[in-house]
């Protein structure tokens, strides 16, 4: 199973295209939308979030509320493109005097694209490179999470960080973590650290500057054997850092323990493992986040990821003009001051895709009903292991 995007910030469209999803998943353009819905949300968004109210269309791949097997087309039009039409028109009457932008701001693909792509109207670049390609991503994403919920896998993401303001939960399990996120203008599940997380973006904002931070993902219902450890590019760890270092701003990944993993002891990292007829193989602690040589193991599966703040500034950085080298103040698009509680959202669905992909590697299938057969007789097999 596998996905593509397309589109550009302010084209017709964000369109994306997913291969490969088994026939018979319940799908429908409402369940997709709550997740788009989701990724707007969040305290800190900027205007962007004011002028779309995203809505897909499904045009192929689903008949009757259930995938067919075949691809699956998703489209998400941009209500700002009437605004929009003639600078960004595909046709050779596009207006390509307006709206053009020769100060790449620091932070952005903007002074890389520009040269990797020998283009002097740096729009070419941002357009694409711009945070708004994630509807389309969450669209097609949502896909996998639509499989993963017909095996009892489910996936929760909340923000656990913004600035200096972090969540300090104990013991909340997935499903209050879930439940309490949900009530949550941040998606933050702790409401102390809510309040100061939002003096922080309000301070920020003020001040004409943006804000990142932390979320974390957790996907609970998982079996012992997604992935492999046989080859570096089966190992799942490496296949879910990949796709959350794929989001836009996302600057660093962990699971489990993570980096504090190199501030212990062996004895404080590893999980033992102990026995009981009722229990089979378990662990009394999960400092792995559910993952051992790039194989899931039955625990919940835990990583985070770190979002810078948003480079674009209303207080801007000083950069320069990309054709007469004159030194400037970048050049201001619309923007948020904070978007970890959307980062989290798209975080969730390429997490739900990637767990996808590897459990229909592992388990074959073109419909969910051989797949669930599949399914079922392995977990027979381990539960007698």
């Amino acid at each position: 199973m596998r996905y593509l995007t397309a589109g550009e910030s302010h084209g017709p469209a964000l369109t994306g295209l997913v291969e490969g999803l088994p026939a018979g998943v319940p799908l429908t353009e409402e369940y997709i939308n709550i997740q788009l819905a989701r990724r707007q949300g969040g305290y800190g968004r900027g205007g962007r979030m004011e002028i779309e109210k995203d809505r897909v269309s499904i045009t192929s791949g689903v008949r009757g509320g259930l995938s067919t097997g075949g691809p699956v087309c998703l489209v998400v039009e941009n209500r700002d493109w009437a605004n929009w039409s003639e600078i960004m028109s595909p046709g050779v009457d596009a207006n390509l005097e307006e709206k053009v932008v020769t100060k790449p701001r620091p932070g952005h693909a903007d002074l890389a694209g520009a040269i990797k792509y020998n283009h002097r109207d740096i729009r070419n670049i941002l357009e694409r490179a711009s945070a708004r390609e994630t509807a389309a991503r969450v669209a097609a994403c949502t896909t996998g999470r639509a499989l993963l919920e017909q095996l009892g896998i489910k996936v929760t993401g909340h923000v656990i960080r913004i600035g200096t303001a972090a969540i300090s939960l104990v013991g909340l399990g997935p499903e209050e973590i879930k439940e309490k996120s949900a009530q949550s203008a941040l998606l933050c599940a702790d409401p102390q650290a809510e309040e100061e997380m939002k003096k922080e973006i309000d301070r920020a904002k003020q001040e004409g500057d943006s804000l990142g931070g932390v979320f974390e993902i957790v996907v609970t219902g998982l079996p012992v054997g997604l992935g492999s450890h046989a080859q570096y590019d089966r190992k799942l760890d490496g296949r879910l850092a990949g796709a959350m270092m794929s989001l836009q701003a996302i600057k660093g990944v962990e699971i489990g323990l993570g980096f504090k993993s190199g501030e212990l002891k062996g004895s404080q990292v590893h999980d033992e493992l102990f026995y009981d007829s009722a229990r089979g193989f378990y662990r009394e602690t999960n400092r792995a986040g559910g993952l051992e040589g790039g194989i899931t193991n039955g625990e919940p599966l835990v990583l985070r990821a770190v979002m810078k703040p948003i480079p674009t500034l209303y207080k801007p950085l000083k950069s320069l003009d990309l054709l007469t080298k004159e030194p400037y103040e970048a050049s201001v698009e619309r923007s948020d001051v904070c978007a970890v509680p959307a980062a989290a959202v798209v975080g969730e669905a390429v997490v739900a895709f990637e767990i996808a992909k590897a459990f229909l590697e592992k388990f074959g299938g073109d419909s969910m009903v051989e797949i669930r057969r599949n399914y079922d007789s392995y977990m027979d097999y381990v539960e007698q292991v």
